[in-house]
C-alpha cells in the first residue's frame, strides 16, 4: 500500500459513492492484517533553546476528533475570532483571551473563520454558510448550499469565495448571500478528506482542486482564467491515483507556489498558470514560506525547508515522522507544528533543529496555528484555543564559556 496508508494518522477518505466506501474499508482492513502501520516516532529530549510562554487559554468545546476539519482562528485588528464544532463562535482579546462576544449558532461548524468588511464568515458541514456581525456577534445572513464547506471562505470586496467538497467554487453577496457566480470542477470518486481554501490574488480567486489542478477565476464574474494540471494522477488503482490538492496555494508577487498529494510543490506564473519549476513532493498539511524558502510538511511528517526559486532542499527534520503533524508556521526566526498528541513543537528556521516543546490539553491539533502581533494561536481538535508567546533564549556569557 502506499506510504500514506503506514500513516496511523492518515485515516480519512472521501466517496462520492457510499456502496465503494465499504469495499475500501474492507481493503484497508486487509492490508492492516498483512503488515501493522509504523508507529509514529517516540519523542525524545531536546536542548530547548527558545522560551515558550503560555498566555493563556479558552476552551470552546465542540469535540472534533478525526473529522480533519478547518477549523482555525484568526487574528483581525485585535481580536482573535474563532469556532467550534458544535456551532459557538467567540471574539477575544487578542492579549489577556477576555470575550468580547460569543454566539451559539447551533450549526455544525466545519470550516473558517474569515473576517471582513465587519463579517465573520464560516461554513458547516451541512452546507451552510454563516455570516455574523463582527463587532456583535448578531447573525447577518445564512446560505444553504448544499454540500460540507472544508476550506476557509475567502473574503474579498463585496464578495465571500466558498469552495465545497464536490468540486464547487461559489461567489456569494458579502450583502445577503445570493449568488453572484460559480464554478464547478470534477473531481475523482475517492480523494483525501480535506479541500483547499481558494486565495485572492487581485482580481482573481486561485483554487486547488482534488483532481490535481490549479484554476485561476475571474473574481468579478467567475470565469475561468487559466486552468493547470499541477498533481497529474498516475498509478493503476484509485488510492494509486490519489492526486488532491488539499492546502491553499501560496501567492507571493507574480507566482503561485502550491503541493499536492503523492505529486510535486511547484511554482506557477500568477497571469498564466505555466509551471515554472515543480519538483516530486507528497503533502496533504502544506507549507508556509518566507522570502527566500518554502517550509512544508510532507505526508509522512517530515518537515521540509526548501529554496523557492527552485525548490532544492535546504534542510530535513525527520525526528517527528508519522505524528500527524500540521503544516509549519512561521513565528519569528522559528517554525511552529502541531502534533496528534497535542504537542507543539517549534523549530529553527535555519537549521530545522527542535528548539522547544509545550504540551497543550493531549488532544490533536489538526490545522495549523496563526501567528499574528508576535504570539500563536493554537486550537486542538477538542476545542481548547491556546495562546503562547515563544522568545530565544538568552545564553550568559559564562555558561556560553562552560
Amino acid at each position: 500500500m502506499i506510504q500514506a496508508l503506514r500513516d496511523r494518522q492518515w485515516t480519512a477518505f472521501r466517496w462520492t459513492r457510499p456502496l465503494i466506501l465499504l469495499a475500501a474499508l474492507v481493503g484497508v482492513a486487509a492490508c492492516d492484517k498483512d503488515k501493522d502501520p509504523d508507529p509514529p516516532a517516540e519523542l525524545t529530549d531536546i536542548v530547548a533553546t527558545y522560551k515558550v510562554d503560555q498566555l493563556w487559554s479558552v476552551g470552546l468545546g465542540g469535540d472534533s476528533e478525526n473529522l480533519r476539519l478547518a477549523l482555525r482562528p484568526l487574528v483581525a485588528e485585535g481580536v482573535v475570532y474563532a469556532a467550534s464544532h458544535d456551532g459557538e463562535v467567540v471574539a477575544l482579546d487578542a492579549t489577556n483571551g477576555r470575550n468580547k462576544w460569543s454566539v451559539k449558532t447551533k450549526l455544525p461548524l466545519a470550516a473558517g473563520p474569515d473576517v471582513g468588511a465587519g463579517l465573520v464568515i464560516l461554513g458547516s458541514s451541512d452546507g451552510d454558510v454563516i455570516a455574523l456581525d463582527a463587532a456583535t456577534g448578531q447573525q447577518r445572513w445564512r446560505k444553504a448550499i448544499n454540500s460540507e464547506v472544508l476550506a476557509r471562505p475567502a473574503i474579498v470586496n463585496d464578495l465571500v469565495i466558498v469552495r465545497t467538497v464536490d468540486g464547487h467554487l461559489e461567489g456569494l453577496s458579502l450583502t445577503d448571500g445570493a449568488t453572484r457566480w460559480a464554478v464547478d470542477e470534477q473531481v475523482p470518486r475517492l480523494t483525501l478528506r480535506g479541500t483547499a481554501s481558494p486565495v485572492v490574488a487581485g482580481d482573481r480567486v486561485i483554487a486547488g482542486f482534488d483532481n490535481g489542478r490549479v484554476l485561476a477565476v475571474d473574481v468579478r464574474n467567475g470565469d475561468v482564467l487559466w486552468d493547470a494540471i499541477v498533481n497529474a494522477p498516475h498509478g493503476r488503482t484509485e488510492l494509486e491515483r490519489l492526486s488532491d490538492i488539499d492546502s491553499p496555494v501560496h501567492v507571493s508577487g507574480d507566482d503561485i507556489f502550491v503541493v499536492g498529494f503523492q505529486g510535486r510543490v511547484a511554482m506557477l506564473a500568477l497571469d498564466s498558470g505555466q509551471i515554472w519549476w515543480a519538483r516530486d513532493a507528497s503533502s496533504y498539511r502544506g507549507f508556509s514560506m518566507d522570502d527566500d524558502n518554502i517550509y512544508l510538511t510532507n505526508s509522512d511528517g517530515v518537515i521540509v525547508a526548501m529554496k523557492r526559486n527552485d525548490g532544492a532542499v535546504v534542510w530535513e527534520q525527520n525526528r517527528l515522522r508519522r505524528r500527524g503533524l500540521t503544516a509549519p508556521t512561521i513565528d519569528g526566526d522559528s517554525l511552529l507544528v502541531g502534533d496528534f498528541e497535542g504537542y507543539v513543537h517549534w523549530l529553527d528556521k535555519a537549521t530545522g533543529e527542535i528548539v522547544a516543546r509545550h504540551k497543550t490539553d493531549g488532544e490533536r491539533i489538526s490545522n495549523a496555528a496563526t501567528a499574528a502581533d508576535g504570539r500563536t494561536f493554537v486550537q486542538t481538535d477538542s476545542g481548547k484555543l491556546i495562546a503562547f508567546k515563544s522568545t530565544p533564549k538568552v545564553v550568559r556569557s559564562a555558561d556560553a564559556a562552560e
